[in-house]
């Protein structure tokens, strides 16, 4: 697999509607798209970095810089058997595993389209089909947040997730038992919360929640271990694990019964399949994150969901939820039965309407 050319776009595309965490509210996303080009396939990759360093400290003005002027230089003109090598030739570039996840798994798709096989069966996955999970942000009253749940609950969702925050939280999950007793229910944090708030979260769990994702610092295991001991609910780490030392670090603290598996957080597919091959050997499921991807981004999500550890509903939500129209056509659907089927084509398997790509492009860059 020879990579002969990067494009960078840098695209913005307004969410329909707003999507408030603990970090704050957003009404739309700018983010980058990279296009690996080699022998005559083109694949693509997304970055999940925001334009602001909140959950992160990359941002789309890092990575474009990052990609441009040192993960470029490195792959360009090389030729590697095969895309798990791209993670690992970027090891002399310490962090930035946004701006590697987003070529690295560009990469990965123009390996499977070069191949004429689904993503899916490149990364070793096993299924046609993942279950479909939403997540639904803050809200401005209590009986917004019931409608937007009844609405997910009525598509079919397999799970809700809710975000907190100190103000919002026991008072909200409280409210949408209340409302919703039999729905699979988690919540997330963000790193909202401190080892000090341990006595508050416990008064979580008399609601049988799923988990409580991230409730401490972004980059704690040893807090979010001593706070795991007084609940008896699952703590879940998400901007903890930042690739497969800290997994394996957290597993065995105890900071963590489950994990989220990001791409773009731990550096692209061959971290996460390291990530999720040491989790199912100690017996601790994942489920994948989302980072109000384009269906590109999202595309990706669901080929990487298929892996056998996969074993909870994702944050992989039918395109339309965040935008309208999206960068591909047909859009990605959740089915009745709260299932999102998993592209059959090369690659990712899904149309991308360029026309759309570029009326959302702000600005562009070619590394060849």
């Amino acid at each position: 697999m020879l990579i002969e050319r990067i494009e960078l776009r840098l695209l913005r595309l307004p969410l329909v509607h707003f999507f408030e965490t603990s970090f704050g509210r957003v009404h739309d996303r700018t983010f980058i798209l990279v296009s690996v080009h080699g022998e005559g396939a083109v694949g693509l990759g997304e970055c999940v970095a925001d334009a602001d360093p909140f959950y992160s400290a990359e941002t789309t003005t890092t990575a474009w810089h990052i990609i441009g002027e040192f993960i470029a230089p490195v792959v360009l003109r090389r030729t590697f058997a095969h895309p798990k090598e791209v993670f690992g030739a970027l090891a002399a570039i310490r962090g930035h595993r946004m701006a590697k996840a987003a070529v690295e798994m560009a990469a990965w798709d123009l390996y499977a389209r070069q191949q004429g096989v689904p993503l899916s069966r490149a990364l070793g996955g096993t299924r046609a089909a993942i279950e479909s999970g939403v997540s639904v942000g803050i809200q401005d009253s209590l009986e917004q947040l019931a409608a937007r749940i009844e609405t997910e609950v009525a598509a079919g969702y397999r799970r809700i997730k809710i975000k907190i925050k100190p103000g919002w939280d026991v008072n909200a999950v409280e409210f949408v038992r209340g409302r919703f007793d039999a729905v699979p229910l988690m919540v997330d944090a963000n790193a909202a919360y401190t080892l000090a708030d341990a006595a508050h979260l416990a008064s979580l769990d008399r609601f049988a929640l799923m988990m409580i994702e991230q409730p401490l610092e972004y980059d704690d295991i040893r807090d979010h271990a001593a706070l795991q001991r007084t609940l008896n609910t699952a703590i879940c780490l998400d901007e903890s694990i930042h690739g497969v030392r800290t997994a394996e670090e957290a597993i065995a603290l105890g900071a963590c019964r489950i994990i989220n598996i990001k791409p773009g957080r731990v550096g692209g597919h061959t971290e996460s399949i390291r990530v999720h091959d040491v989790a199912a050997a100690s017996g601790v499921p994942v489920w994948h994150g989302g980072m109000l991807e384009s269906g590109i981004g999202r595309a990706h999500n669901i080929h990487l969901s298929t892996l056998p550890n996969f074993r909870l509903p994702g944050d992989i939500a039918a395109s339309r939820r965040y935008y309208a129209p999206d960068l591909i056509d047909p859009p990605i659907e959740v089915r009745a039965d709260g299932t999102i089927a998993v592209p059959t084509g090369p690659g990712i398997g899904v149309d991308v309407v360029w026309e759309r790509v570029k009326a959302a492009t702000q600005a562009t860059r070619d590394l060849s």
